[in-house]
């Protein structure tokens, strides 16, 4: 579904446990729910295995399913991206919704694939901190090389 917005909110998915959002995706979706209140646009959910979970959660929590946009197929973080551009021509930006420790390659994917993004931290609970954080020492290396990978070959 193609949808006419002009500040889309994009929530970036993450693990689901028992097809319910697990903790830090939780935290995600808490945060749209908090800006929604401030920014009528509609919400993108994305992520493949992720995004009816989410859907659910914030229909739950009382955000109205006709400003949902669900996006069902990706799964890496430049993939979100594509994927929301594609759903909502002529975006003038996108208010992009992820973890704390997943924002510098939130916005490196954004600058290489020219998307204007406004970034929105969710806390990454504490339990998961470690992990999260030692996976992006690794993760966003890979992700600039992949970058300067694509922008050499063009």
């Amino acid at each position: 579904m193609l949808v006419a917005m002009s500040q889309p909110l994009l929530v970036l998915g993450a693990r689901v446990v028992d097809g319910e959002p697990g903790p830090m995706l939780a935290t995600r979706l808490d945060k749209a729910i908090e800006l929604a209140s401030h920014l009528p646009e509609p919400i993108i959910v994305s992520g493949k295995g992720e995004a009816e979970a989410m859907q659910r959660y914030l229909v739950d929590h009382g955000i109205d399913p006709r400003r949902i946009v669900v996006e069902l197929d990706a799964t890496s973080t430049n993939e979100n991206l594509e994927r929301a551009v594609r759903l909502s021509p002529g975006a003038e930006l996108f208010h992009v919704i992820t973890s704390d420790f997943h924002i510098v390659r939130t916005r490196l994917w954004a600058w290489h694939l020219g998307i204007p993004v406004r970034m929105h931290s969710a806390r990454t609970p504490w339990s998961l901190k470690a992990s999260n954080y030692l996976r992006e020492v690794v993760a966003t290396p890979h992700s600039a090389l992949r970058v300067l990978w694509r922008k050499w070959r063009v």
